[in-house]
């Protein structure tokens, strides 16, 4: 890894909100049937930060870019952990380095470090527990774990949810027609109505230091939460779900960030319906207001807003409503329209693979 590397030196805040309609976001397999993770107290859905980190990491795979974290199979054989540092560590041979000298020994064990992180993005990002036998492979010349500088809290909807009983039946229903036999109940298909879900995330400069997070690194995590949403919530529990807002917020202080400013995102009772009676993103109205008021009582410590929203998410702020452009005038004119920048999801960080000169 060069020493030249663009590692993070600023703190970001991150707030990404997505929807699920008659979905499973996140069942718990110790309910016995995966029912979908629900607050016995608010009856608020909740989606574990593991399971965002799942459909990211899937998404990296899929973008062509090394990651460590995964399920990994060829020709049904399950690869070890070891056997995955080794394919991360290719490029390095012992053979290269004469270890019984200090100072090659010491570039050996740098060349290791950068390499695997070089190629392993999404520790980069979240870290990794290097469960890994220590006379296996490379690990010895690696710490026993990396700490992630990009950390989320588990989701929870912003309303509460109704779980949606029918589809056991209708899957029993259709389960028995097609199969022309009896008895198809015990088919477990359980999903929530409908659930506006958001979460809170931070990214550490301190934490990038320790696993060389670049400024492209984060700027990608831009892209990459909204698709992975669209691309990796495509099983049968899972599909109905839909990107709705990211918002990340660069700091221009080092250690300082606002904090919680998701909960600084609320529906608008006057346009919202109950929320019984929620079964679609159109069924509300985000209030946007108190959460501009806060970035801007902080804009003098605010380097730059990346945000973008969904053409179908209905937005006020004050007297105004509408579409995304309610967001995003009210936070040029809180902060600047030089500060605000509308992300592309489509069209920023397009190439996969690494570039000269660039990291995976």
């Amino acid at each position: 890894m060069s020493d030249t590397i663009d590692t993070v030196t600023n703190r970001s805040e991150i707030v990404f909100l997505y929807d699920a309609v008659d979905a499973n976001p996140n069942g718990n397999p110790l309910s016995g049937s995966n029912r979908p993770r629900i607050d016995p107290q608010t009856q608020q859905a909740i989606v574990t930060d593991v399971r965002l980190k799942r459909y990211l990491r899937d998404q990296l795979d899929d973008d062509g870019h090394g990651v460590y974290i995964r399920n990994v199979q060829e020709e049904g054989n399950q690869f070890t952990r070891g056997e995955l540092l080794e394919d991360r560590l290719k490029a390095v041979d012992y053979d290269d380095y004469d270890l019984k000298d200090d100072e090659e020994a010491d570039q050996f064990r740098e060349d290791v470090f950068g390499e695997f992180l070089d190629n392993s993005v999404d520790v980069r990002y979240f870290g990794a527990t290097m469960s890994v036998n220590t006379d296996d492979a490379y690990a010895k010349h690696l710490p026993d774990h990396f700490t992630g500088p990009v950390q989320f809290s588990p989701g929870k909807s912003i309303h509460a949810v109704n779980e949606n009983e029918e589809y056991d039946s209708l899957t029993s229903v259709i389960a028995t027609q097609e199969n022309k036999q009896q008895g198809g109940f015990d088919l477990d298909d359980h999903r929530i109505q409908y659930g506006l879900i958001r979460f809170h995330g931070l990214v550490d400069e301190h934490g990038a230091e320790d696993t060389k997070l670049t400024t492209s690194d984060v700027e990608r995590l831009d892209t990459l939460c909204w698709r992975s949403i669209k691309n990796q919530t495509i099983s049968r529990s899972k599909v109905g779900q839909e990107p709705r807002l990211y918002c990340r917020v660069e700091y221009a202080d080092e250690s300082f960030h606002l904090g919680g400013l998701d909960r600084d995102l609320e529906l608008d009772p006057d346009n919202s319906k109950a929320d019984e009676e929620l079964r679609t993103v159109r069924d509300l109205t985000l209030d946007v207001e108190g959460f501009v008021d806060r970035l801007e009582n902080a804009s003098d410590q605010i380097k730059r807003v990346r945000v973008v929203v969904s053409d179908v998410l209905d937005l006020s702020a004050g007297d105004e409503s509408g579409g995304p452009d309610v967001l995003y005038d009210a936070l040029r004119e809180a902060l600047g329209a030089d500060i605000v920048e509308i992300v592309d999801v489509y069209n920023e960080h397009t190439a996969t693979l690494p570039t000269d000169g660039d990291t995976a």
